[in-house]
Order: C-alpha cells, then structure tokens, then sequence
C-alpha cells in the first residue's frame, strides 16, 4: 500500500521523536483579544464523527459543541480544517486558530504541548479487525478463537496505524508491556480513523487501532468488524489550547461542566456515536460529503442557473437550503413556495408557472435575485452588494433602502452592510425608528434579514470546506 510504510515507534511523543519541555508559542492570544475579534477560531479534522456535511447541513459532535460554546461566549465561530494530527499543533501554535476541537487522548507527550480542557468523555482503544468468513454460523467462542481476542496474539501480527496518533504510541507501549514486538505499519496522518476502518472492511488491511465509540458506530454499518479486544485501559478524550491562554481554557472548562449537567450534551453524543440508524442513514446518503461532491439532488439545477448571477453554484446553494433546505415542496406561512420560496406574486413577475417544479422555480428566483442586484449600483464591493442583495430578497428592497437612509442619517456607510446598514435593519423593528422621517416603509423585524444573510454566507464557508467547485 502506498499510504503505509514500515517502521516502529520510539520513545516520546507518536512521532518519536524528543519533545520540548516548553512550546515557544508564536502567538500570544487569550480570550480577551478573542472577545476583540469577535470570532472563536477552531481546528478541527473531517470526519464522520467531528465536522462534516450532510444534506447541505454541516454536522458533527464537535461541530454542535463548538456551535453552542460559540454562542455561550458570544462569538462568531470560524472552524479550519486540519490535514492531519501533526497539523492541529502547528496550526494552533501558529495562530490558525485559538481552540483544536478534535477528540484527542490525553497522554503525558501532549500537555508538554498544550493545555487539555476538561475531558469530554471516557473510551478505550479496540483492536479493530474482521470476523471469520463464516462468523455468522459460529458461536461466540469459535469466533474468539479465530481472531485476536488477546494482546498477547498480537506478537509478529501486523497492525496499520495512522502516524503520530495516540494509536501508534500505544502500540509502542504494549510492545513494552507484553515483552515482543508487534509489527507496526504506519499510514500517511491525513487518512481518518473511519476512512482505516474502512479499509479493514474491504480487506486492504487486516487490522487497526480506534477508539471504541468510533469502533462501535462503524460496526453499526459493517457488522464484520470485531471490535471487543481492548488495547488500552480507559482513557479521557479532550479538546486543546495553547499553554498561553489560560483565560480561555477556563471560559472552556467551565462551559463544558455547566452543559454536562445538560440532557441536550448527551443527546448530542448519542446522536454521533450511539445512534446506529442515523448513522447508517448518513454513511449511505449519496449527500454525506464523504460520500462524494454532492449538496443535494438539485446541484444540476444550481450550477445551471448560478452562473447567471456570477455566483459560486455552492454559495447559491447555501441561500436554496435557507429558504426550503431542498424540500421542492416546502410552503411558508406567508404563502412562499418551491426550493427559493417565491410569493404567487413574484413567481408570476418572472414567468414561473408552477413554484413546485424545481428548475422553474430556481430559473425564477435566479430573475428576482438579478433584478434586487440591480437596486444596488450605489455598492461597489461585489461582496457586501450580494449582502445588499440577500437582505432585499429576503424582506424587500424598500426596507434595505430604509435601513440605508438611516444609516446614512446616523452617520454610518449605506453602502456597507457589515456593521453598517445591518445595524439597522435591526432597528426597523423599533418604534424609535420606524417612524423616522427618513423611513418609507415602515416597521420590518429586522431580526430576520440580518440572521438570512449570515446564516448564508456562514453555511457557504462550511460548504467550500468539503465540496469542490
């Protein structure tokens, strides 16, 4: 295999190589500078578990959790995806990002490197490996003795691991302990635990290492895995800073006490990594992005009429799943309709007959999205007058109008969206405002185009993250 090379482990860290007592951190950022951002920067790795995308909806455990602490500290959420492992502590020493939201085993190398949070969750690492052929027509204890059921049977069997894990390092260490040596294989670090496992299944290797709760949902979809060897005792699983921002690790620590005493923290643990039938749903969904370079069953339509507007078929995507989340038949209580949500009225302005068939509809809100362009000439920036333009699609050019005059009035840019007229489209749901005399079109809950446009722009940034152009 070309993804593995022969070798063992030293001493020391996975990579075996000597650790740093101390990290010469290149950045010097706590929460208080993250409060100035306004943004929470995290590093995390794609994976069926941690952050991925499905059916046009970025998912994950740690996506939900940092979802929830982003919010708990009033921050917007920025998340980067790292190659492999090797990466999450360059990134996070190099200031890509302030937080590795990963599940990664606390081990004596690694707080040399950084500052675990608190744990959250308990597991143990299985020898993952296959069943007997025959396995479904044995009793339990022929199959146990036809796979390894002891680590004592792992002398002179090879193991594939993926390089600079906790996984590697443990095999190291029981080499140690049972006195023999075990083969170890290593795999290229940018290949996923469940993308390994994968591969024990289709028979490219015979066995890894994994974490259990990562071991037990794939046997939820690959019943031929054997998962029940242990190979370590339990061992706590956490989330990462740097050694130099103890304000933040504490914010951290304590927000994650505080949601533990939550059911919606374990619910959002079993759903990831106990609930089979959701997983089997996502692993043979064609719109589970590792699955392949699909958002929904409409990308045709969208990457058709997309270039229309001069957009990223992605970004468009990103607004369709806004408005219908690719239901062709979704209804609003206004009476909008179909996969853009077009009003009867609009939809007869620009030619659509019937707002449930899925190119008609997204042909015509293609029209009314290029004709609110055109209501922004004044904006100059190509970003912020696709900002201008969402906003006005979403509630009405009218009260994006208003919103400027009152900016203007305010002394803010009115061709500026970003904490300039969105600032006061907000205020359109205000007494105080509304009757401005500078305002034509009255009240507005405001509320709703501003969370419309970043709602949109955030989902893109998700989409770009898994889904090539």
């Amino acid at each position: 295999m070309s993804a593995c090379s022969q070798g063992r482990r030293g001493s020391g860290e996975e990579d075996g190589q000597s650790l740093p007592e101390t990290v010469p951190y290149k950045v010097e950022k706590d929460l208080e500078s993250i409060k100035e951002d306004g943004v929470l920067h995290a590093i995390t790795i794609y994976s069926s578990t941690s952050y991925f995308l499905y059916k046009g909806m970025p998912m994950g455990f740690e996506y939900e959790l940092l979802s929830r602490l982003a919010e708990h500290l009033d921050l917007e959420l920025e998340i980067t995806v790292a190659e492999d492992i090797d990466d999450l502590f360059d990134m996070l020493n190099n200031g890509d990002g302030d937080l590795i939201a990963y599940g990664l085993t606390v081990t004596e190398p690694r707080k040399r490197l950084v500052d675990f949070t608190e744990y959250h969750y308990v597991t143990h690492q299985a020898l993952v490996q296959r069943m007997p052929d025959n396995w479904r027509s044995l009793p339990g204890y022929k199959i146990d003795k036809q796979v390894i059921s002891n680590t004592l049977e792992l002398e002179d069997d090879t193991v594939w691991v993926r390089e600079n894990t906790s996984y590697s390092q443990r095999l190291q260490n029981l080499q140690d302990e049972i006195g023999a040596e075990i083969p170890v294989k290593l795999i290229d670090g940018n290949i996923p635990t469940d993308e390994i496992i994968r591969m024990v299944v289709d028979g490219e290797i015979d066995r890894t290492v994994a974490d259990y709760n990562i071991a037990a949902i794939n046997k939820t979809y690959y019943p031929i895995l054997h998962i029940d060897t242990r190979i370590s005792f339990s061992q706590r699983i956490a989330w990462a800073v740097r050694q130099n921002s103890p304000e933040l690790l504490q914010a951290i620590n304590d927000w994650i006490k505080e949601e533990k005493k939550s059911d919606d923290y374990y619910v959002i643990y079993n759903k990831y990594f106990k609930n089979r039938k959701s997983f089997r749903g996502r692993i043979q969904s064609d719109f589970y992005s590792k699955n392949g370079n699909r958002i929904s069953e409409y990308d045709g339509i969208i990457k058709e009429n997309a270039p229309e507007l001069g957009w990223d078929w992605r970004f468009l995507c990103s607004q369709v799943y806004q408005e219908s989340r690719f239901d062709p038949r979704a209804t609003s209580w206004v009476g909008a309709s179909g996969l853009i949500q077009l009003m009867p009225a609009t939809a007869k302005e620009v030619g659509v007959s019937n707002s449930y068939n899925p190119e008609q509809n997204v042909r015509g809100g293609v029209k009314y999205l290029d004709k609110m362009w055109d209501n922004f000439e004044s904006v100059k920036d190509s970003v912020q007058r696709v900002k201008f333009t969402l906003a006005a699609f979403n509630c009405g050019a009218g009260h994006v109008y208003d919103a400027m005059r009152l900016a203007e009035k305010h002394g803010k840019d009115p061709a500026i969206w970003d904490e300039n007229v969105e600032e006061f489209i907000l205020k359109l749901a205000d007494k105080e405002y509304y009757y401005d005399d500078v305002v034509r079109h009255g009240f507005v809950r405001g509320a709703e185009p501003y969370h419309y446009v970043r709602d949109i722009f955030l989902r893109y940034e998700h989409y770009k993250q898994f889904i090539e152009m």
